[in-house]
């Protein structure tokens, strides 16, 4: 499992003095691209092969929340669905008391010449630590 730690920020709150909701994707998308550097993907590299990776659907329950200061952590799990789809599981804790705060369900696939389409490589490179 893949985690990734953070700390909110006071403009990343609403006026409610919690993380605005559209601000926890932002969260998710920054720890899947952590975690696609640390398998050894490069965005770069694979755009400029012809193949693109991109998000599908996205699912998220809120279950805490979040505000100014606190410290946090993302965890990552990936699993296949399909020939096609692969999906990061993703749990968003507080620090202070591991309460789960946002659970999400992001799904991606790869695109070569316009189509979706599974490439051996990005799975190797994706399933490497399970």
């Amino acid at each position: 499992m893949f985690t990734l730690d953070f700390k909110v920020r006071d403009y990343e709150c609403d006026l409610q003095g919690i993380v605005n909701n559209a601000t926890y994707q932002n969260y998710l998308e920054h720890a899947r691209h952590e975690f696609l550097m640390s398998q050894g993907i490069d965005f770069a590299k694979f755009h400029d092969e012809g193949k693109d990776l991109v998000v599908i659907k996205a699912e998220l329950e809120y279950k805490a929340s979040l505000k100014p200061g606190d410290l946090f952590y993302v965890t990552i799990n990936v699993e296949k669905e399909g020939r096609l789809k692969f999906v990061f599981v993703q749990n968003i804790y507080r620090k202070s008391d591991d309460k789960l705060v946002v659970k999400a369900r992001v799904s991606g696939v790869c695109i070569i010449n316009n189509r979706p389409k599974a490439d051996e490589e990005l799975e190797k490179l994706l399933f490497a630590s399970n």
